[in-house]
């Protein structure tokens, strides 16, 4: 029987909508972390995106209040995710679920055994 109908869940799979929750409660401390050197303009964090040669502040945006907090947009490639993993993914270069790992890490949470959410 193969493991995904063996009735077990994967070991060591991480809670994204737990890390999501805990990243937006410290997200400016994040992103002052993985985009260094940007301004806050309004409710929004402007940066430039270090997976290219981005010259110019603020076309890659990440949304710091309200409903849509962690969203980030880069308008020049039109790249853009909904939320803190999908920015580590993408600035990071790695899988979702390694970034969620990641950002784990980076803010103490323990993820082993959790379920993905």
């Amino acid at each position: 029987m193969s493991k995904q109908f063996s009735g077990r869940h994967r070991p060591n799979r991480t809670d994204f909508g737990t890390v999501n929750h805990a990243a937006l409660a410290v997200l400016p401390s994040i992103l002052a972390r993985l985009l260094p050197n940007g301004r806050v303009v309004g409710g929004e964090y402007l940066a430039l995106n270090p997976r290219r040669a981005d010259t110019h502040l603020g076309s890659f945006k990440v949304r710091k209040t309200g409903a849509r907090a962690g969203c980030w947009s880069d308008f020049a490639t039109r790249d853009h995710g909904g939320d803190p993993v999908s920015l580590v993914a993408y600035v990071a270069n790695v899988s979702q679920a390694e970034a969620a790992r990641l950002l784990a890490q980076m803010l103490g949470l323990e993820t082993r055994g959790a379920r993905r959410g």
